[in-house]
């Protein structure tokens, strides 16, 4: 659960995180505006693509380090997927954070830069990167242009968007959230009728997690084998047993029944086209996410599967001055987690410096020495 990965479904190999860019087709809420939109062109030191966890931690070690530097994200919030997708789902392997729900380490990450006054270039995507070491020029879809020492990608496996079910009549429903493919606020589904669709952790965390406020949750997979944690199987067995949650095995999506996109229920069927009705409120399709690196991909950087090869001693990429931290980076030992991401930021930071101040040489100290430069 404390993975970046542990938000997405495990029907699905794709592994996203949400900091470089969103599906614009969908409309997820209204997000809070970019307040901080510096005048173009900007120069900073680093630039930082992603605002997600191991972005928003990279901008902190930047700031002890004295390098300024800018957050871009495509999103119109800092956060990434945590704060996008799942702000009141809880982790479990932040170090000091027994459990923490996704939109709370993103506040707490958000008052540790505070004091650097970090600009945020929000709701755009980083569509140019061009120059050499020491001298980039990054080109934005909103038209900034931003000079700078280095580059840090911490922009997850790139773009996503939910991998839509093929039925008659569904953008509708989603509109007026009858369908809905992430969780914001579990308040949202209080006294509701709550069909689940999906077998993997997503599909099975949601289930749990709803049974407790909404009146009635139903959870459908098309076989009776979930890919989910085994301690959230064994939950869900007991749930089951106890009548707090239905589990509907054997069946698939096939139809959506309402009005003015008010979902009213919606047709379940076998693989010999038998057909159950089940009445609900809302539908929750957890199917995985579809994703792409978008731009990244054309920027010359080697890449093996949608993420970036570094060099593990200092997260370098292939080109030189561009480095990758968080879920896009990977090397030999990886482990995909959030922990792993800030450690990733760090070390990345702290290659940087000589590039912007080759001639000083960098004394490491702890922060309980330093404190923090800017405060």
């Amino acid at each position: 659960m404390g993975t970046l990965e542990a938000c997405t479904d495990a029907d699905n190999n794709a592994k996203p995180h949400a900091a470089y860019a969103f599906d614009q087709t969908m409309d997820y809420g209204t997000p809070e505006p970019d307040m901080t939109t510096p005048s173009s062109p900007l120069t900073v030191d680093v630039a930082i693509i992603g605002a997600g966890p191991a972005g928003l931690f990279a901008a902190f070690e930047c700031g002890m380090l004295k390098l300024s530097c800018v957050l871009i994200d495509a999103l119109d919030e800092i956060g990434g997927q945590c704060a996008a997708l799942y702000p009141e789902k809880p982790i479990y392997d932040i170090p000091a954070h027994p459990a923490i729900e996704g939109g709370a380490l993103i506040e707490a990450l958000d008052r540790q830069i505070a004091p650097f006054d970090v600009p945020r270039l929000l709701g755009r995507r980083v569509e140019s990167l061009e120059g050499t070491r020491g001298a980039f020029r990054l080109g934005t879809t909103r038209g900034d242009v931003i000079h700078a020492h280095a580059v840090i990608i911490a922009a997850g496996a790139g773009a996503f968007g939910p991998n839509r079910p093929p039925l008659e009549g569904l953008e509708a429903f989603e509109r007026t959230g009858g369908v809905q493919y992430f969780v914001r606020r579990r308040a949202d589904f209080a006294d509701r009728d709550v069909l689940i669709a999906g077998g993997g952790d997503s599909a099975v965390d949601w289930a749990l997690s709803l049974r407790d406020i909404a009146r009635s949750v139903r959870l459908v997979h098309r076989r009776d084998r979930f890919r989910a944690a085994p301690e959230s199987l064994r939950q869900l067995d007991e749930a089951v047993a106890c009548g707090q949650i239905e589990k509907i095995i054997g069946y698939q999506l096939h139809g959506l029944h309402g009005t003015d996109g008010q979902l009213r229920g919606v047709d379940l069927a076998t693989m010999d086209n038998s057909i159950r009705h089940v009445a609900c409120d809302h539908l929750l399709p957890f199917f995985g996410l579809a994703t792409d690196l978008g731009p990244i991909a054309q920027w010359g950087l080697d890449t093996i599967r949608g993420t970036i090869p570094v060099t593990p001693s200092t997260c370098e990429s292939s080109q030189p001055g561009i480095f990758a931290v968080g879920d896009v980076a990977t090397y030999p030992g990886k482990l995909k987690l959030i922990l792993q991401g800030f450690t990733e930021g760090a070390m990345a930071a702290h290659a940087i410096h000589p590039i912007v101040h080759p001639d000083t040489a960098l004394h490491f100290e702890y922060s309980t020495s330093k404190g923090v430069p800017a405060a």
